[in-house]
């Protein structure tokens, strides 16, 4: 099991991004069009780069929603490796079954 503290700290970053992804994206927008003046990009850079690091969709780290464990994560799922395992033995994952040969 992970630390409480860090399945907050990827819940409180999951609402960041969320809450200032309108707003990221429109800063992006402007910055990465050609058509306007080199100031206004410039702004516009600087204002972004204001923004809480935490906001970033690249600093969201993929969690297994049972346990928190940060690797072995199969995104379908959202269970880590040994979370699956553990459900597909007790039969809780439909049309699982565990392989023998």
């Amino acid at each position: 099991m992970a630390k409480k503290a860090m399945v907050e700290r990827e819940l409180k970053r999951q609402k960041l991004v969320a809450q200032y992804a309108a707003k990221r994206a429109a800063l992006k927008e402007i910055a990465k069009d050609e058509d306007k003046p080199m100031e206004e990009r410039f702004k516009a850079r600087l204002k972004l780069a204001k923004l809480p690091r935490n906001s970033s969709p690249t600093r969201l780290h993929n969690r297994c929603q049972l346990t928190g464990r940060p690797h072995a994560y199969y995104r379908k799922l959202r269970v880590s490796r040994i979370m699956l395992r553990e459900l597909a033995s007790n039969g809780q994952i439909p049309g699982m079954v565990k392989s023998s040969w």
